[in-house]
């Protein structure tokens, strides 16, 4: 093997240096090195010389045409780019080099270019291909029966096929792509990253089914102007629907994508979002618009004129130093069913907010405000809240205080309601935190709390549900807590693992708190939960405050071993005075012994998870709440099964803590290595017993779903058949078939 690598000289092979040369041999040799050096040196300045590669089994020259020949095993090399070939002819008058025999060339952007010809120039840049296949760097192929590289580094390919497909299977073996675009003529850019084909032609498992005049696509899957893949859905609402879009790149942080629906039961519909991205943020939008007719909610019948119906919905944040950040949303429609209707969301509450945030090591600063629209049928939009302003501050003292921390808090929150009871309040916090571990490994935690709050409210009749209400005007309240938390982590082997073993009691005292004269606005959907078992105020939210004395005992448990992980905890708490109780019955805390309530989870690898949490009457051990979350199988191949039931068996007083039962389950089969079957459902569980509310019988289907799939490693295709079982204003309920086609490493444009 003859080598050059500057600043060596190239040897042949089959004159080792150990053997005397002829004076003949060696003028040979001398003026292939001479040769190959002056190619090496070019016409680059002193003090920056070229770093070539030069390998061969043989070379050989001809001194009349000036001219190098190798074979064997030749190799070009030249910083990122290459060249392997069986032959290589090297024309020096002409700056020619002409390389055959399984040509393999690679750029300086790891692009693989296979041919039995390549032409090369002095400068290293392909020229002319013959029976070419032109591996991208980021996957796709051409394949071509000839081109030629034009100066500014484009290649032009003759009769060419483009795929972003693999072309051999896991095992190595040859394939037919799931998709290929063919054409007469190709343009390839490297420095830009794009494909543009003329007289083309679209192909789907081997069948050709859409001409292509003229298309440009990006080939490392990056954006580029140009029209998406449509998509195809038939509803009980809309009839059929095609839905296509144009995406249009403003800017290298800047894109807009317009869209139009076409049905043939409603009018079309257009849709557009914007998004962009700087230095300090991200920003989008999204805006749906149309013309058709509402349902009257009260009736239920169609309105006689057409309205403009639409959605807008925004969201950004922005980082504006290592501190100060803002971070806000937007989201609005036109009628409580236009979402449903038009299959855009489900959701039954849109939220607008704002939030201006600072952060450091020992402070956080918000100031925020909230706004909600209800899609609620049958609930007044002038009830809902708004939450403005909502200013809350922590602060972290740097220094201890008797060896533990102090954190300080401010927090005031108005809450306005267009025809409701109106809210305002603030309040300060100090809070004191001491962690100690013993010689033994307790872990002991104190903790202090004071507290004072001021609130105001007006037109608290409006609420139904008294305990909600407060009183009327000015009130103020005083909070303190003492409390002591002790745990204990026995750490031991089990079963071929280890287990860690955690009993934990703790004491919380607190004076008695005026609650009742304080309105609840966000302290309402209390639960005794595993979740809460421990916390030093069980309620969620700052308007209500557990007070009295109790003590909370429970044992945690975690088993771990090589692919394997179990935990599970349990506990129960017990007050120990006999002042009255501000739990509502049926959330666990209404005595003096709370219900029982634990959690147990089973892990195994990924194949495995299962969740079973509880909450167990204290009595008689009757499930008051179970809630079942359960999942097995591969990423292919799985099933995924929820369950929860709530009963609270009190009277129905409020939403809040009403008993529900429902049932969700999920699942997918996969066949044939690229095929999977489909589907989920979610039910209704309630009867009426339960909720005399809902005309419910106990099986109640809310939603199904059913749908094939095909998907290998550059396709996505689907069919889904979707059923609604309710009818909410002009969303009406029946079936939906929705066609699904992605393609990947294709984006079209013009």
């Amino acid at each position: 093997m003859a080598t050059i690598a500057w600043p060596s000289l190239a040897h042949a092979q089959d004159a080792p240096q150990s053997e005397p040369q002829s004076g003949q041999q060696a003028d040979e040799e001398s003026s292939v090195d001479e040769a190959v050096s002056d190619y090496i040196d070019g016409d680059q300045p002193p003090g920056t010389p070229r770093e070539i590669g030069f390998e061969a089994d043989s070379l050989e020259y001809d001194s009349q045409a000036d001219t190098v020949i190798a074979r064997g095993n030749v190799l070009l090399r030249e910083g990122e780019r290459s060249v392997r070939a069986d032959q290589v002819r090297w024309d020096r008058p002409a700056g020619r080099i002409d390389a055959s025999g399984g040509v393999r060339y690679v750029d300086g952007d790891g692009n693989q270019l296979y041919a039995e010809q390549l032409e090369l120039t002095d400068t290293f840049e392909a020229g002319a291909l013959e029976d070419l296949l032109l591996v991208l760097r980021e996957g796709g192929r051409l394949a071509a029966e000839r081109g030629e590289r034009a100066g500014d580094g484009r290649i032009a390919l003759t009769r060419a096929a483009y795929s972003g497909c693999p072309v051999v299977d896991e095992d190595g073996c040859p394939k037919q792509p799931s998709w290929k675009i063919t054409a007469e003529r190709v343009v390839y850019n490297p420095d830009a990253n794009t494909v543009r084909f003329e007289q083309g032609y679209f192909s789907l498992f081997g069948a050709r089914i859409v001409p292509l005049p003229t298309l440009e696509l990006r080939t490392d899957g990056g954006p580029q102007s140009g029209f998406l893949v449509p998509s195809l859905r038939i509803s009980r609402s809309n009839g059929v629907e095609v839905s296509g879009s144009y995406y249009w790149r403003l800017a290298e942080n800047r894109d807009l994508e317009l869209g139009a629906h076409v049905f043939t039961d409603a009018a079309p519909m257009a849709r557009a979002t914007y998004r962009t991205l700087s230095d300090k943020g991200a920003f989008q939008a999204t805006g749906y618009a149309t013309v058709s007719r509402r349902i009257d909610l009260n009736t239920g019948l169609p309105q006689t004129d057409e309205d403009f119906r639409g959605y807008f919905a925004a969201n950004g944040r922005y980082q504006f130093d290592e501190n100060w950040s803002f971070t806000g949303s937007v989201r609005r429609a036109s009628d409580r069913t236009f979402l449903r209707r038009y299959d855009i969301s489900r959701d039954d509450r849109l939220r607008t907010v704002g939030e201006l945030e600072r952060i450091d090591a020992n402070s956080y600063f918000v100031v925020a405000g909230f706004a909600t629209q209800t899609l609620r049928l049958g609930q007044p939009q002038g009830e809902v809240p708004v939450a403005l302003p909502l200013i809350d501050y922590r602060r972290r003292m740097s220094e201890p205080l008797l060896g533990g921390t102090v954190t300080l808090r401010g927090n005031t929150l108005g809450i306005l309601r267009e025809d409701g009871q109106d809210t305002q309040r603030g309040f300060a916090s100090a809070q004191w935190n001491l962690r100690r571990v013993t010689g033994l490994g307790q872990v002991v935690e104190l903790t202090a709390l004071a507290r004072g709050d001021v609130y105001n409210t007006n037109n608290s009749a409006a609420t139904t549900v008294a305990s909600y209400r407060g009183r009327e005007g000015w009130q103020g309240r005083a909070i303190g807590l003492a409390a002591i938390d002790v745990s204990w982590p026995l750490v031991g082997p089990i079963f071929g693992g280890t287990q860690v073993l955690t009993p934990r009691v703790q004491v919380v005292a607190t004076p008695p708190i005026r609650n009742a004269a304080i309105p609840n606005e966000d302290s309402r959907s209390i639960d005794l939960e595993d979740v809460n078992l421990f916390s030093l105020n069980r309620f969620p939210g700052d308007d209500r405050f557990e007070d009295g004395a109790r003590v909370t005992y429970g044992v945690d448990w975690q088993f771990t071993k090589p692919d394997w992980q179990v935990t599970a905890n349990f506990g129960q708490s017990y007050r120990l005075d006999d002042k009255p109780i501000i739990f509502p019955d049926g959330t666990g805390l209404s005595d003096r012994f709370s219900d029982f309530v634990g959690r147990a989870r089973v892990r195994y690898k990924d194949f495995v998870s299962f969740t079973y949490r509880f909450r167990l009457d204290k009595d008689d051990f009757t499930p008051r709440r179970t809630e079942v979350d359960a999942t097995i199988g591969s990423r292919r191949t799985y099933a995924e099964i929820g369950y929860l039931r709530l009963n609270r068996d009190i009277p129905n007083i409020n939403e809040d803590l009403g008993d529900r039962e429902e049932l969700r389950a999920a699942g997918r089969v996969a066949f044939a290595r690229y095929w999977s079957l489909f589907g989920s459902a979610v039910v209704n569980m309630t009867n009426r017993d339960e909720d005399p509310t809902l005309q419910a019988d106990g099986f109640d289907p809310i939603r199904t779903r059913i749908g094939i799939a095909y998907q290998d490693d550059c396709i996505d295709l689907g069919l889904t058949w979707r059923r609604d079982y309710a009818t909410q204003g002009d969303a009406l309920r029946g079936n939906t078939f929705e066609l699904t086609f992605r393609l990947l490493n294709l984006g079209f444009g013009g």
